[in-house]
């Protein structure tokens, strides 16, 4: 059994379709071939299941975000020490400023922290309103992520799922969507690739390949992203599947059903390896804890193969 079927039977005794993309971002030429097409002596190199298969990523999008930020921080187009007040108008549903009661005053770079440690959803709309929501396609189009289509923040894809259930506020969208049979949930457009923000797995690997080279901004913009990056909160899922010692960086999305992450294995040895994984179970139950433990194993199989052990 080759490393792509041990990854497809891992997502298989869990009940999940997946893409899975992993490369030493050390050895990986951006510009090559096509993985599936490339053949057993790529496997050094870059492994893939499903790699370019078109896929909504949630808040993996934060990871573009945060870079903008870091680059006009850099460029000195922004303070990172700039308050911000954070009302009740502005909460999203979720973790960080999103849950809090009251108004709160943060940095601009607090918002930052908290839109990557836990994918605070409030905070990355804020962010992305002070950045400019317009800049993030130029700059996917910049690092050449020809396929990353960003639609919106995190406000807009709310707004469009309280649309989808006929739904006037986040409390009302939580008394009714549990209520929903599974194909009316299916069929709501965050889950569409083509109405919500989406990307195929090389293409993150290729952006996180780009910031752990120093590739995607200056040295001290990519740094900067490392940082919050290795500062998430969340451990189920990539973190899970590699031993101690190994540093992984990583951000998850999350929506009913999708378990994702894509982040940065960095070994003892030096060694370091991107990874994205993006899991769909058909069943909707929340907290599948199943479906992050296999997007673990299944990314660290890959990093095995690439790394010959």
């Amino acid at each position: 059994m080759d490393v792509r079927e041990r990854i497809e039977a891992i997502f298989a005794d869990v009940g999940v379709t997946a893409s899975l993309h992993a490369v030493n971002l050390d050895a990986v030429d951006l510009d090559a071939v096509d993985v599936d097409t490339v053949g057993p002596a790529a496997v050094d190199r870059q492994v893939g299941v499903r790699a370019d298969e078109q896929v909504v990523i949630a808040s993996i999008f934060k990871i573009l975000l945060v870079l903008e930020f870091a680059r006009q921080v850099d460029a000195g187009q922004l303070d990172p020490t700039e308050r911000v007040l954070v009302t009740a108008a502005d909460r999203l549903g979720g973790w960080g400023l999103a849950g809090c009661v009251d108004d709160a005053e943060v940095s601009l770079r607090d918002l930052a922290y908290f839109a990557m440690s836990v994918s605070d959803n409030t905070s990355a709309d804020l962010l992305l309103r002070r950045v400019g929501p317009d800049l993030l396609p130029m700059l996917a189009a910049e690092l050449g992520l020809t396929r990353t289509r960003l639609l919106g923040g995190p406000r807009e894809l709310v707004e469009m799922m309280l649309a989808d259930v006929g739904a006037r506020t986040e409390a009302e969208f939580a008394r009714i969507f549990p209520t929903l049979p599974a194909e009316r949930v299916q069929a709501m457009r965050v889950f569409d690739p083509a109405h919500s923000t989406s990307s195929t797995a090389r293409e993150i690997t290729r952006l996180l390949t780009l910031i752990w080279r120093d590739e995607a901004g200056t040295a001290a913009a990519c740094a900067m992203v490392r940082g919050w990056m290795a500062r998430q909160l969340f451990w189920t899922r990539l973190a899970a599947g590699f031993p101690p010692g190994v540093r992984v960086s990583g951000k998850t999305g999350t929506l009913p059903g999708l378990h994702l992450e894509a982040g940065v294995a960095e070994y003892p040895d030096g060694g370091r390896y991107a990874i994205a994984v993006f899991a769909r179970a058909d069943e909707l139950t929340p907290r599948r804890i199943d479906v992050d433990l296999a997007v673990g194993k299944a990314a660290r199989t890959a990093v095995e193969a690439l790394r010959g052990d």
